[in-house]
């Protein structure tokens, strides 16, 4: 934990005290065999609209070679996935992916999927899988900072972080800990959304961290018969809630029985999905504009 020390030429150590210019910072030093250049996190106000479902696709399509953003190929970025929902870690299942990960005195090797993606989540460290994490809130906040000072990440361009719903401990560990350059949050066309979507903006607004945009999930289902698009859970809203916290939709991602059958079955590398391409073009940007070092 570093502690800026106040400009003011001035002040004395008892008149500084308390002064705003002399801030706490609590971002914790990554691993020192890793070298991430973005960290993205990916939030959500509520459980259950599809958020690691959204982190997945996002990963997987900046890991893909050969993706086209504005009519130019680009590259496969190196691409990690931190899996902060503690209690409720789902990216490994995803990936078919299991554990023990593997450690050494510099620290703990994530695990890679099919499709080159590091990841690390607590259900690679636990013996049993389906054993419940009952830990109280401070026990899961530093076990969130370690994934991030004690896994060798590498080098990575994009470190996605996979958050719990909610605005509660471990969203505030991560905004306060990790570099994030910027959230992404994701909602589904419900009643609940302006409420919900305005809790996550507004906490990112009150850390200081940045809102990329929203992505819908389950946004509408494509009938097989006539390909007719059915707004299962209500007709969408997002387009003027997103107006009117002045941030953009990112995408819109249809229910896909397909999708559902690749998580499942652990084949979600396989994964082939083009509805997030706003989102994707927006992070290309970001690296394009701040590459943190020289591309190799």
């Amino acid at each position: 934990m570093a502690e800026k020390s106040c400009s003011n030429q001035g002040c004395t150590k008892e008149s500084c005290e308390g002064c705003p210019s002399k801030k706490t910072s609590f971002l914790v030093d990554q691993n020192i065999y890793s070298n991430v250049r973005h960290v993205i996190g990916v939030v959500s106000g509520k459980g259950g609209v599809g958020k690691s479902m959204v982190t997945a696709t996002l990963a997987n399509r900046m890991a893909e070679k050969g993706f086209r953003v504005d009519m130019l190929a680009a590259k496969g970025y190196r691409v990690g996935i931190l899996d902060a929902d503690i209690t409720g870690p789902s990216i490994p299942k995803m990936y078919g992916l299991h554990g023990p990960a593997v450690a050494d005195d510099n620290g703990i090797i994530p695990v890679v999927t099919e499709n080159g993606i590091k990841v690390m989540s607590l259900n690679l460290l636990v013996p049993n899988e389906e054993d419940p994490v009952i830990w109280r809130g401070p026990v899961i906040a530093n076990m969130v900072k370690q994934f991030w000072s004690d896994v060798i990440w590498g080098e990575l361009d994009f470190l996605f972080v996979d958050m719990p719903p909610g605005t509660g401990d471990v969203p505030l560990t991560v905004f306060q800990s990790l570099p994030v350059e910027g959230i992404v949050i994701v909602s589904s066309p419900q009643d609940l959304v302006r409420m919900i979507v305005t809790k996550a903006f507004n906490m990112a607004k009150a850390m200081k961290i940045p809102v990329l945009g929203i992505v819908e999930n389950y946004s509408y289902l494509v009938c097989p018969d006539c390909g007719k698009k059915i707004s299962v859970f209500g007709e969408s809203h997002i387009d003027e809630i997103a107006a009117s916290l002045e941030t953009e939709v990112l995408g819109k991602m249809p229910i896909d029985p397909s999708l559902a059958s690749l998580a499942d079955g652990g084949k979600f590398s396989e994964q082939k999905d083009t509805h997030l391409d706003a989102a994707v073009e927006k992070l290309y940007k970001l690296y394009r504009e701040n590459p943190k070092d020289d591309e190799e």
